[in-house]
């Protein structure tokens, strides 16, 4: 039995014996007698009368064992030309006087604090500062707009909310007071202390009384120790993308998860501390929470922070350039970040020069890793390319290529193996399991491992409600895929993304691929629209890599025969867009429903995530153009409605 086998048949076996192991490898204040504590739905609090702080864990204790002068942060920003090397032992005295700051306005154990800021150090070290204190962060993305910002507010109704003066998106700068103010203006039950990083490219104007400013504040302020806290106490609350109407508040607690994502540093990245760890993500989205801030410092390891874009910052060549620079180890990212870079520059023209040799792997995650996109990076990286598969709501990944508990083949389109502590199963819509190689629902057996959500923020019913209740004893992912032979997982996307034609049940993700394998394709999606005779017909958007400008009818016929030939005449498209830009959330996926609704009418309300709404202006036209919107017209005026 190989170490992997192992591991996986400890915690399916043993789980309380595998987790106690794995939470021996922490500092606790007190170490937990319980391992479990199973609640009426399945679910389950993991250490629940263990005590820990997750900020001396990731901080305090590097120091205290003698690497305080480790580099924790690596800054880097080409938007602002600012780069910034920060020890554990600077970050301790930083994050303590943050703590300090916060206790100075009242915050204390269990109080919430919403943090609203760009890609800065300060982010992070307020993030640190929360956990330090026992209060409740909760990240929202910056440039989120005003009203879901007031949202947000209003569920997690914080005591205090730091912001910045400004963040930087591309070349342009993005003032933070006015959608702050108008926020709190929205909210019902609006932070009474708001905290502002005044950046130089956009200066604040701060109302006194209400606003704050963050430096003055901070020259004023003690430093604070750790608080310790019980390891079931809510460390954060992660709205999910998409929301509308009353958002979905995942909670994470501080036990279960420190355990699991120390565990996964090491079996799933195989990362050692000293090592130079990059999650090219947001601190606003789950990798920002888990794989920028807490992970990497609960490891030991060197974490970068970057404040860019993967195009236009000020290339197709940032990736590699901070890779060369910086040394990086282990970097992670979304395919769509891939795209954008094989989009402008497919010949990889922009690394050469660049010693990419540091890299030990590449990890993608977020959407499917489509072949195409691959087995690009595989030409010409001197690494493994994982997949990895997880959300939000677990936290950490689900399946991917275990590196730290062997050498495992990878199979293209596959997620690889399910990780130690997860039990998947593929169920058809009655919940009844589905043999090797049959798509279905992908769920996970109850108790899920640690690190997974506690709770959904002031609403446990809820939980039980979203993920809890369609197959009994099972978590419900809502996404859809199969296991092979092997046991490796393929996610083939969103259960809502199946598209049905004429009773067959076609995956957008098999149909993606196709697309993908033309070789004037960046990127693509394909959604089902409504068809009186079929139900469903699969359409397809392409965006076309820089510098390609094929005859458009020759196009179409290329990729329609590439989709008949890979998937077969039932998945025949019935046309092809070709786009500019396809509409994405500000973490890189992109919105298939969104396309899927304004191709049927032009009346779409942008859904809160967006990246750029003026994208839409562009669909709405090529769609009227297409008739998209005439044949419904007509449909309508047939039938009078």
């Amino acid at each position: 039995m190989n170490a992997y086998q192992h591991a996986y048949a400890r915690a399916l076996d043993d789980p309380e014996a595998f987790w106690r192991e794995q939470a021996a490898h922490l500092d606790w204040y007190r170490f937990p007698q319980q391992i479990t504590a199973r609640e009426p739905s399945g679910h389950c609090r993991w250490f629940p009368d263990g005590l820990l702080n997750t900020c001396h864990l990731a901080v305090d204790r590097h120091v205290e064992n003698g690497h305080g002068e480790r580099c924790a942060i690596l800054y880097d920003s080409p938007v602002s030309a600012t780069q910034e090397r920060i020890s554990y032992r600077q970050l301790q005295q930083r994050v303590a006087l943050c703590a300090g700051m916060l206790h100075a306005l009242g915050v204390e154990k269990g109080d919430r604090v919403i943090i609203y800021m760009p890609m800065i150090p300060q982010a992070v070290v307020a993030m640190l500062a929360c956990a330090r204190l026992g209060a409740v962060h909760s990240v929202v993305f910056g440039g989120f707009s005003a009203a879901e910002l007031a949202v947000r507010i209003d569920d997690a109704r914080p005591k205090a909310l730091l912001s910045a003066s400004c963040g930087i998106e591309y070349e342009r700068v993005v003032p933070y007071m006015p959608l702050l103010e108008k926020a709190l203006e929205l909210a019902k039950y609006p932070a009474q202390q708001v905290v502002i990083q005044q950046r130089p490219q956009c200066r604040a104007e701060l109302r006194e009384g209400r606003e704050h400013d963050w430096e003055a504040l901070l020259a004023a302020a003690e430093p604070v120790p750790p608080v310790p806290l019980l390891a079931s106490d809510p460390l954060y609350i992660l709205y999910t993308s998409g929301t509308t109407g009353k958002p979905k508040g995942v909670v994470r607690d501080n036990g279960g998860h420190a355990v699991a994502l120390n565990f996964s540093m090491q079996a799933l990245y195989d990362v050692q501390p000293g090592e130079v760890f990059w999650a090219a993500s947001d601190i606003g989205w789950v990798v920002g929470h888990s794989y920028i801030v807490y992970a990497p410092l609960i490891r030991g390891c060197t974490t970068l922070l970057y404040e860019g874009k993967p195009v236009r910052t000020p290339d197709a060549g940032t990736f590699w350039r901070v890779i060369d620079e910086h040394r990086v180890n282990v970097f992670f990212t979304a395919p769509t970040a891939f795209r954008a870079i094989k989009r402008e520059d497919p010949q990889v023209l922009l690394a050469k020069g660049r010693d990419l040799s540091c890299l030990k792997a590449v990890f993608v995650a977020g959407e499917r890793l489509d072949p195409p996109t691959g087995e690009w990076l595989q030409g010409f990286l001197p690494c493994p390319v994982v997949d990895h598969w997880w959300q939000t709501e677990t936290g950490w990944a689900i399946a991917g290529n275990p590196r730290g508990l062997g050498d495992y083949p990878m199979k293209s389109g596959s997620s690889s193996l399910p990780l130690p502590g997860y039990r998947l199963a593929i169920l058809d819509d009655a919940g009844q399991p589905l043999p090797a190689g049959q798509p279905g629902n992908i769920a996970l057996r109850l108790p899920l491992p640690p690190g997974t959500l506690s709770t959904l923020w002031g609403d446990p019913q809820r939980l039980v409600d979203s993920y809890l209740s369609q197959f009994e004893g099972y978590y419900c992912s809502g996404d859809g895929g199969y296991l092979d032979d092997d046991g490796y997982l393929f996610v083939m996307g969103r259960v809502d993304d199946v598209i049905n034609v004429a009773g067959h049940r076609l995956s957008s993700g098999s149909l993606e691929e196709a697309l993908a394998e033309h070789p004037a394709v960046a990127e693509c999606a394909v959604v089902a629209l409504p068809e009186s005779l079929k139900g469903e017909v699969p359409v397809g958007f392409v965006v076309l890599k820089q510098g390609q400008q094929p005859d458009p009818a020759q196009l179409e016929r290329e990729l329609l025969a590439l989709v008949r030939q890979a998937v077969g005449a039932v998945a025949s498209l019935r046309r092809v867009f070709v786009l500019k830009r396809l509409p994405k959330t500000r973490s890189g996926k992109i919105l298939r429903k969104t396309l899927r609704s304004l191709a049927v009418s032009p009346e779409v309300t942008p859904p809160p995530t967006i990246e750029d709404p003026t994208v839409l202006d562009e669909l709405r036209t090529l769609f009227a153009l297409a008739g998209c919107y005439a044949e419904q017209d007509a449909a309508k005026a047939a039938t009078g409605h």
